[in-house]
């Protein structure tokens, strides 16, 4: 399942504002796809899922809000082609997009994001470094602190693996420093993720 928003950067001057349009995989948290663009509109946001697709396959679910790109006849029209079938954020309730606005915050939260942006092209390349940032290095505590790429491309549970050995060479050598003989729940791997969660289809065969 994919979710995807759009969230506004400061331009050069009071009133400006860049869009940047994002769309994640929920599962691994990957963010699948970034374009920042001057305006918003959903022909921007079709052209940007095609090139996510392409590369990523067709997601089961694409979830929204109820923005006015988000519930476009374009982009219903190429998911609806698509046979993906499309998910949105209850009326009025802020959170049920919790992944796009997770990422959102910390993006603008991190010491590096600039006040505001000179231009369009700068804004791009800002969020296509915390793009690989975020997909590549950041040790996410919501996926057992794996980073995205790790769960998105199958590398996590050989890298479970590794921490596990290397937890129970520490707990043999020194026991006195563990009270449990298990590894931590923290660093077990993700379950299905869903918002909306269908009820024809059933919880274990979510992906």
């Amino acid at each position: 399942m994919f979710t995807w928003d759009i969230t506004k950067l400061a331009g050069p001057v009071r009133g400006k504002y860049f869009d940047c349009y994002m769309m994640v995989d929920i599962h691994s948290r990957f963010i699948v796809g970034a374009h920042v663009h001057a305006t918003e509109s959903g022909v921007l946001a079709v052209e940007m899922m095609k090139g996510i697709f392409g590369i990523h396959g067709i997601p089961q679910v694409v979830h929204a809000d109820r923005g006015t790109s988000m519930t476009s006849k374009t982009v219903a029209a190429l998911l609806s082609d698509l046979e993906v079938t499309r998910s949105h954020s209850r009326p009025r309730v802020s959170n049920d997009n919790p992944y796009s606005e997770a990422i959102f915050k910390t993006l603008k939260y991190g010491p590096e994001f600039p006040e505001r942006f000179a231009s369009v092209h700068d804004a791009g390349v800002f969020i296509s470094g915390f793009v690989d940032w975020y997909n590549h290095h950041h040790q996410h505590s919501g996926i057992g602190f794996h980073t995205p790429a790790n769960i998105h491309y199958g590398h996590a549970t050989g890298v479970a693996k590794e921490r596990s050995a290397t937890l129970a060479a520490a707990r043999a050598k020194h026991p006195e420093r563990f009270t449990t003989t298990t590894d931590p729940k923290i660093l077990a791997l993700p379950g299905a993720a869903w918002i909306n969660q269908p009820k024809e289809i059933p919880e274990q065969s979510a992906a």
